[in-house]
């Protein structure tokens, strides 16, 4: 069994044939999804999506570039929705310097409201790291997180980046960019504890070989899970059934598929 902790199956990529990509992930063996939503239309989306599937479920709250224009209500929303027994994150959320257009003031006032609110629902979050490494480990700081509960999602800092990550308590999750032919994650992963790595797709983006340059979605996680077999040096079994419990001990996700 795999647990994709990452996917945006609610978004229009997926429109002309949702089920059957759910469907594909299923028989693939991917028996649970999240989907991470980025503002509060797309939060409702998971949420709707969860409630559907018994093996899915929703990670609600906003994204830092679609925080520019965030309202309390909005705040308020995410907090609702975040109470429903199939949300099992705040995300995703974070830091993105990448895009110029949102003053980072702002983002990181976006961020540390949603830690707050994390923290609050005991709930872990899902964090957007794109050129904004430094940043994101001040914020965190200054906001008065020393223990971590949560994830940095789609991976791509050097091992210096992940060991801070790991001592403050964190997971580090994977996406099909590991398994690109000029990437120096596979040395990342290397020495990255296989008890604190997280698979996940980042769908319908970060596409993994051998499908690059298509859409990705859920299924793909198996080529991920292979791509770090190879590099960590252990089965193919190992990695499904340690990045498995390693979802279900962060996220809480216990039940079975119906």
């Amino acid at each position: 069994m795999f647990i994709d902790t990452h996917a945006h199956l609610q978004i229009s990529h997926f429109d002309a044939d949702r089920d059957e990509v759910i469907q594909r992930a299923f028989d693939a063996g991917v028996e649970k999804i999240i989907v991470v939503s980025t503002d509060v239309a797309s939060s409702q989306q998971s949420l709707q999506l969860a409630e559907k599937f018994s093996g899915i479920y929703a990670a609600v709250g906003i994204h830092p570039t679609d925080c520019a224009g965030a309202t309390d209500d909005d705040f308020a929303m995410i907090a609702e929705l975040a109470r429903h027994p199939k949300v099992v994150a705040i995300g995703e959320i974070g830091l993105d310097f990448y895009w110029k257009n949102i003053p980072p003031e702002i983002q990181q006032r976006t961020f540390v409201r949603q830690l707050h609110l994390a923290k609050e629902l005991e709930k872990p979050v899902i964090i957007h790291n794109r050129d904004a490494g430094a940043a994101i480990l001040q914020t965190l700081q200054h906001a008065g997180i020393n223990k971590l509960f949560g994830v940095f999602h789609c991976f791509s800092e050097n091992i210096d980046y992940a060991q801070r990550v790991l001592a403050l308590g964190g997971y580090i999750s994977f996406t099909g960019n590991l398994t690109y032919k000029k990437s120096t994650l596979p040395e990342v992963a290397a020495q990255v504890p296989l008890e604190r790595i997280l698979l996940e797709t980042d769908a319908p983006f970060m596409t993994p070989a051998p499908h690059r340059g298509k859409r990705n979605e859920p299924a793909h996680t198996v080529h991920i899970a292979e791509k770090l077999a190879e590099v960590k040096k252990v089965t193919f079994a190992e990695v499904a059934r340690q990045t498995t419990a390693n979802a279900i001990s962060l996220f809480g996700i216990r039940e079975s598929i119906t």
